[in-house]
């Protein structure tokens, strides 16, 4: 494809204002493959880039959470062909920094994210290094794989809260994230998983991914019954899969002694949570971060035809419907939402 045609892409010009607009495109360079994307997930970062809440390079084309088929390949590229089906890990490091010398390349001083600081997937075209696209196993439906990298940030998750197997987690929010960590709890032997949130339909989806019980927070005794699953000892480990001081200090109140919490959901930067360090030295608690998925996306790629992911129930829209996916993504009008820059059937696989 000649550098000077264009293709059309959700992009994002600062805080309220994101078009679906024309942008220029090239043909991939030594290393490079060319990707349609297929199905690309509306995340609530992208949410957060067009409120002026998410720090990005404006203009931006947006969309981090990337699957499609490789279109060109460039020279030098030998593992991958044209025709794979592949998913994207979004991310972009220096390689030179200190964390990036120790193998923490997700800490990266300047790292850059597609879809943030780096043109993303929203769009009938993508170029980018081939390392950074990984096969998918055959058959998978784009729309799954287009979950590699969500899931590929809780797998990073679930290492950091290190569980053990044979005891009960509680996990606070049952959106996308939610629901795979649900998932990934079921399939390391947790039990019994109980989450809290306030939506009826999230509370049906953590049910459906594998939950023993899904409860409402706002209804009174919640935590008392929450609590119950436990025998009254508290939760050994716990998971903000939300982003909030309030649930931070309610997840530490959840913890049993010895308890684990993951602070896993992106809270406001001003945020700020009240704790009592005496707690946390008395009852020897541990608080724990996760921030992307750093070495987890191949991991992700072997896990996604095992985790049931299909129980999610998606909605697809255009690259002209940004604004109104960006509204279904807000509203919870479907379980996890999509760009289809090629349309719904080729994001479900049939086309």
């Amino acid at each position: 494809m000649p550098p000077t045609d264009t293709v059309l892409a959700v992009r994002c010009h600062g805080p309220g204002d994101v078009r679906a607009e024309p942008v220029p495109t090239r043909a991939p360079g030594p290393g490079e493959v060319a990707v349609a994307p297929l199905a690309v997930g509306v995340c609530g970062t992208d949410s957060h880039i067009v409120g002026g809440s998410f720090p990005a390079a404006y203009p931006v084309v947006l969309g981090h959470e990337v699957c499609g088929r490789v279109t060109e390949v460039g020279p030098g590229v030998d593992r991958l062909a044209a025709g794979d089906l592949v998913t994207v890990e979004p991310h972009d490091y220096c390689t030179t920094c200190v964390y990036c010398r120790l193998g923490q390349e997700h800490l990266c001083d300047t790292k850059r994210g597609y879809g943030v600081r780096l043109d993303g997937g929203m769009t009938g075209r993508m170029v980018l290094p081939a390392r950074i696209a990984y096969r998918l196993p055959p058959g998978t439906p784009p729309w799954i794989g287009a979950l590699t990298e969500p899931l590929a940030c809780c797998v990073h998750g679930m290492d950091q809260l290190d569980p053990r197997s044979g005891l009960p987690v509680l996990i606070y929010g049952a959106g996308p994230a939610g629901a795979m960590m649900v998932a990934l709890a079921r399939s390391r032997g947790l039990a019994p998983i109980v989450v809290l949130d306030p939506r009826p339909d999230r509370r049906d989806l953590a049910l459906r991914m594998g939950a023993d019980a899904a409860l409402d927070p706002g209804e009174p005794g919640s935590a008392e019954a929450a609590r119950a699953h436990t025998g009254g000892l508290g939760f050994p480990y716990v998971v903000d899969a939300v982003g909030s001081a309030r649930i931070l200090e309610s997840a530490l109140e959840m913890a049993s002694r010895g308890g684990r919490v993951l602070v896993f959901g992106v809270a406001r930067p001003q945020d700020e949570a009240r704790i009592r360090p005496n707690e946390i030295f008395a009852r020897e608690l541990t608080i724990v971060g996760a921030v992307i998925n750093p070495y987890t996306h191949h991991r992700a790629v072997g896990l996604l035809p095992t985790l049931g992911l299909d129980r999610l129930r998606p909605a697809f829209y255009g690259v002209d419907e940004v604004t109104s996916a960006l509204r279904a993504q807000g509203d919870g009008e479907a379980d996890k939402v999509f760009i289809a820059p090629y349309g719904e059937e080729a994001a479900r696989g049939g086309g």
